[in-house]
């Protein structure tokens, strides 16, 4: 069974349990689809199998146009404002967070938009607040953002099925959200206008520093002389990242953990010979991990002050 008639026939089971409204009842929308991006062209696709017309995208780079080839082979490319006319129901905005704000204007001042079309944007940074030129041209807003990386191919469409979306929305509009984000399969997670930032800090914490993470550990074994560090880690990682979500801090193992002070100096003495660039991502972070041992009573606070004493010592010219 293809990716996407297992994302439609899960969006079908879920619709069911929607609350029902008059817009939320309709079998299809009309979507066009600004910003053909990875999490752009993946969404249209995603709606195009659980039976929405997408009619319209927009994407000028080569990439774009390859992912819309790919996933939407049979979508009209258009600019950003003929996509917003074409939109009839639901005009989809993917574009940079830094950007969103410029193209919501510019549709807004060109007339693009009208009464009664819900403008979604699928930032995690933004709320409301950045669609209100939408807003004041009668347009119903709504923050729709998939808690997933992306990679702009067909092998998203089956990561989709159970995932969260970040949705904020006004009342009378949470009933065609929810069937939204029921139609891609998902989970509707609730978040305040003045929680986006730290919803969307959250999640680039978690996900964005934790690609970071694991490449850094992985040069690092390269260092070490292991010809493959990913064969190492794969098992390590997963097991660790399995713990933590299930146990939390008791998941917490290592020499922080235990207040092996001595073994943890060494670390440092070794990364400032050989990656002095890694002190300092190393330091922040068994710094944190420390505070949690502490307050998780992981670690006692008596055996915790010469472990403390060697992170908090300058490190600065160790790692020069």
């Amino acid at each position: 069974m293809s990716a996407p008639l297992r994302t439609h026939q899960a969006a079908r089971r879920r619709t069911a349990t929607v609350p029902a409204s008059p817009v939320a009842t309709r079998s299809l929308f009309t979507v066009g689809v600004i910003g053909a991006g990875r999490v752009g062209a993946t969404l249209g696709a995603a709606l195009a199998a659980a039976g929405h017309r997408v009619v319209a995208a927009s994407g000028m780079s080569g990439a774009s146009q390859a992912r819309l080839a790919l996933l939407l082979p049979a979508v009209s490319r258009r600019s950003a404002a003929s996509v917003a006319l074409a939109a009839t129901d639901l005009l989809l905005i993917a574009v940079p967070d830094d950007a969103l704000a410029g193209v919501i204007a510019d549709l807004a001042a060109d007339g693009a938009l009208r009464p009664g079309q819900v403008v979604a944007h699928t930032s995690g940074a933004h709320g409301l607040a950045v669609l209100a030129p939408a807003a004041a041209a009668g347009a119903r807003p709504l923050a729709l953002h998939p808690a997933m990386t992306f990679t702009g191919t067909p092998d998203d469409l089956d990561r989709l099925p159970g995932i969260s979306y970040g949705v904020t929305a006004p009342a009378e509009l949470r009933p065609l959200a929810a069937r939204l984000v029921a139609d891609l399969g998902g989970v509707p997670e609730w978040i305040g206008e003045a929680d986006r930032g730290l919803y969307h800090a959250a999640l680039a914490h978690g996900a964005n520093h934790l690609v970071t993470l694991v490449n850094e550990a992985a040069d690092r074994l390269r260092d070490a002389g292991v010809g493959q560090p990913e064969k190492v880690l794969a098992p390590l990682l997963r097991a660790a990242l399995e713990n933590a979500l299930r146990l939390g801090d008791d998941a917490l193992t290592g020499p922080v953990s235990r207040g092996d002070a001595g073994t943890v100096a060494r670390h440092l003495t070794r990364l400032a010979d050989t990656a002095p660039e890694s002190v300092a991502p190393y330091l922040a972070l068994a710094r944190r991990t420390a505070d949690r041992a502490v307050a998780a009573g992981r670690l006692r606070p008596a055996d915790a002050a010469q472990l403390l004493d060697v992170l908090y010592r300058d490190h600065t010219e160790v790692a020069a």
